[in-house]
């Protein structure tokens, strides 16, 4: 969880984080052995947040940078590169940093929830994976695009190579690995319920030619065949339905709590709050009803291919 996160959701929720996402930022936080420091290619924002919990706390304390340095035994540089989310503090520095700013706790417990920066995922989408990789099921509605567990490796390129800011070829490359390889929990967990409900306009929205079509909407099929999987298409005569207000995803921890997510331009909110959570799910459940079934649905993609 980052920082943020935990000042702003109350007590009983942060305690209530899954077992396997607490050991996952917990471990993301010792990678480093102490003295190690290498700068991080890619901050995350629990980085940049705990960089600012440092600094407020430092020039609370009346310490400049170098006197900071001077008691955690780090340079004057380094701890600016920590103070603006650069490198990941080592136990060490975090201890005697603690100790220099006061002995609140809060840069100890801060940093049970430090994680690296995940090359390829998005700043403000990393939490919500992690969390998709343990939930016990996962529920996605989607209006702008194929769902990324359901695209083709040339349908993600091109999405990719269509965004603005323009990547570099190793940030493309680096994007495209970490979407193929979220995939592969479909096919690791045979157990996990994954529902998607996609609108009919995406799947006629033209990426390539052709050729490239078809192979999205058989790699679709495919991704979509196990018993597990269930893929509604909302046809284009459905007309107005519930989830117009945008994408959304709903998923189920192993303790049975619902957490959803939403996303937009250059962001992303994970839902806490189970009043928004249950009227997210309302929406997914009555949109259920609305869109044609799994095999109308994959009949649809069938034609749909036939006329490329």
């Amino acid at each position: 969880m980052d920082i943020v996160e935990a000042e702003t959701e109350t007590e009983t929720e942060t305690e209530t984080e899954t077992e396997a996402e607490a050991a996952a930022v917990v471990g993301a936080a010792r990678t480093s052995p102490a003295g190690e420091w290498e700068r991080e290619p890619h901050p995350s924002d629990s980085l940049r947040t705990f960089g600012a919990v440092v600094q407020a706390l430092r020039e609370h304390a009346g310490l400049s940078r170098e006197g900071l340095a001077a008691i955690v035994q780090y340079s004057k540089h380094t701890v600016e590169s920590v103070e603006l989310g650069r490198r990941m503090p080592d136990e060490g520095f975090v201890e005697r940093a603690e100790g220099a700013t006061g002995n609140t706790g809060a840069l100890r417990r801060a940093a049970r929830h430090l994680s690296r920066g995940e090359v390829g995922l998005a700043a403000w989408f990393r939490r919500w994976a992690r969390l998709e990789r343990e939930a016990m099921s996962l529920c996605t509605y989607e209006c702008r695009l194929v769902p990324g567990l359901l695209q083709s490796e040339a349908y993600a390129r091109a999405v990719f190579q269509g965004t603005i800011p323009l990547r570099t070829d190793e940030e493309l490359e680096a994007q495209l690995a970490a979407r193929m390889d979220r995939q592969k929990m479909m096919r690791e967990r045979p157990k996990v319920p994954f529902s998607f409900i996609v609108e009919e306009h995406v799947f006629r929205r033209r990426c390539g030619d052709a050729e490239a079509m078809r192979g999205l909407i058989d790699h679709v099929l495919e991704r979509s065949a196990p018993r597990n999987v269930t893929l509604q298409v909302v046809p284009l005569e459905a007309g107005l339905h519930t989830c117009l207000d945008g994408p959304v995803q709903v998923l189920e921890t192993s303790e049975g709590r619902r957490l959803g997510y939403s996303e937009g331009q250059k962001n992303g909110r994970l839902i806490s709050d189970p009043k928004e959570v249950s009227v997210l799910c309302h929406r997914y459940d009555t949109l259920r009803s609305q869109a044609l079934n799994p095999t109308e649905s994959r009949d649809l993609l069938e034609r749909l291919r036939g006329e490329l």
